[in-house]
């Protein structure tokens, strides 16, 4: 058993290979990260962040959108990896807090440098792989429910994994969802919602600028879907369909992501956020 998982058995998992260890200061949430062997030669690495001191009743699985390759490494296990990158990656300390883990989804080993396109987000292959996480933090977790988030084309990987593995997630959360096909991908154009099965909720920026991910889109499902509208934030200092501006948030990350850990809890949570 790795040194980490001595020490904190809820590290331990059959499938499992802990890389590296980092302590967080007393009272804070403690990274680690965690292989795993999900095929012939192929691994599945995440970052896992949590307060060993406080039970943890939920998991959220964290979808990050572009080509999902966060590359997760020992400079990961900082607080200030990726501060300025991805809204769910720079947002894990924030998910990690008040009885929730959050985990931080790479790419895996084979797709490491080319990342995944929407054709591969979408396919077996990958809720497969996603299917062997869920398992091993099932393990490490027996008592927690286990939440799937996804953002820009990370929705695309949520959605088709929820669809795939029925009954393996309790709540499914798209945020900046890709509505429109482009030339990177179909996004989620034409998807069946109604073929998930687990509480679904859709968050967007009203002004999020990205021609993939228009809020229209999300308004139009709120008449069958919980959806959570974010108005407001700091001066964008990205392109439109970047983290820094409207479509990853950008200086709203606080006020919503306790939005969604109030719905994941089944609490009143606010579907305006100005």
């Amino acid at each position: 058993m790795p040194e980490c998982a001595r020490d904190f058995p809820w590290l331990g998992g059959l499938m499992a290979v802990c890389l590296l260890c980092s302590t967080a200061a007393l009272g804070q949430p403690r990274a680690d990260l965690v292989t795993l062997s999900v095929r012939d030669a192929v691994t599945q690495t995440y970052l896992l962040v949590a307060d060993p001191a406080v039970p943890v009743e939920q998991v959220v699985v964290l979808l990050s959108g572009g080509a999902g390759n966060v590359r997760l490494r020992p400079a990961s296990l900082r607080p200030e990896f990726a501060e300025r990158g991805n809204f769910l990656v720079r947002t894990r300390y924030l998910w990690a807090e008040g009885g929730f883990a959050a985990v931080v989804v790479d790419a895996p080993s084979d797709r490491a440098e080319l990342g995944m396109d929407d054709v591969f987000r979408s396919g077996s292959t990958h809720a497969e792989d996603l299917g062997k996480v869920i398992v091993d933090l099932r393990q490490r977790f027996p008592k927690a429910a286990v939440t799937l988030v996804g953002t820009s084309r990370g929705t695309v990987s949520a959605a088709s994994i929820a669809r795939q593995l029925p009954g393996r997630f309790e709540r499914v959360v798209l945020t900046a969802s890709v509505f429109n096909a482009s030339r990177a991908g179909a996004g989620l154009a034409g998807f069946d919602y109604a073929s998930i099965k687990a509480p679904l909720l859709f968050v967007h920026h009203v002004d999020d600028g990205c021609q993939q991910t228009p809020y229209s889109g999300a308004k139009r499902l709120a008449t069958i879907y919980p959806l959570i509208s974010v108005s407001g934030g700091w001066p964008a200092e990205s392109g439109p369909c970047d983290p820094l501006a409207a479509h990853g948030f950008f200086g709203k990350e606080a006020e919503t992501v306790e939005a969604m850990k109030n719905w994941i809890r089944g609490r009143s949570f606010a579907t305006q956020i100005q």
